[in-house]
């Protein structure tokens, strides 16, 4: 068999979420290199086509996403000025991170929920905040110049994949929370 007709025998197939796939006679059992019975061409063909239909989503996309959702479960979101999700739980104000150059990676984040005063303050900060993440499934204690932020940080397989996560990201960022609180209490003790 010459080396023309053994790279004729190969396709290279782009499949989903970019896996490449060699196929040969060699390499997938079966009816001369056929795949489950379709031509390679048609494999091809489809899979060109399923990708190039499934953009990612936009930033208007993913806000509208976010705030369908937050509205169906009675909260009152709005777009703030970055462009993030804004809502209200419990009294505290709330932002989902919007980026469309990530629409898979999910954030809530809890800004502003301690302000440093000085240097000894933030040392205490700075430790609690270690002890939170340490304890915490999830959740981010950080600093953002002289304040205390709190997020929790999920990857998903698909930007509305969050919904059935939502609920438990509340709770686990609540859950940081009274951690950082409660080990900050225990450094001003000491």
């Amino acid at each position: 068999m010459s080396v023309v007709s053994k790279n004729r025998m190969k396709q290279s197939f782009v499949l989903g979420i970019g896996i490449l796939l060699v196929a040969s006679s060699h390499v997938i059992a079966g009816n001369n290199g056929a795949v489950s019975g379709a031509s390679p061409s048609a494999v091809q063909s489809t899979a060109v086509t399923e990708s190039a239909e499934k953009k990612p989503p936009t930033k208007t996309e993913l806000q509208r996403l976010y705030m369908d959702y937050l509205s169906s479960e009675g909260y009152k979101p709005d777009i703030d000025s970055d462009g993030d999700v804004r809502f209200k739980h419990e009294g505290k104000t709330y932002f989902i991170d919007v980026s469309e150059r990530d629409p898979e990676f999910f954030r809530i984040v809890l800004a502003n929920v301690w302000r440093i005063d000085d240097e000894q303050e933030r040392s205490q900060v700075l430790a609690a905040a270690d002890k939170s993440n340490a304890l915490s499934k999830v959740t981010k204690v950080f600093t953002v110049n002289d304040r205390v932020w709190v997020s929790i940080e999920l990857f998903v397989a698909h930007p509305e994949d969050f919904r059935p996560l939502f609920s438990r990201a509340m709770s686990a960022l609540d859950n940081g929370l009274g951690n950082f609180v409660t080990a900050l209490r225990d450094k001003e003790t000491q």
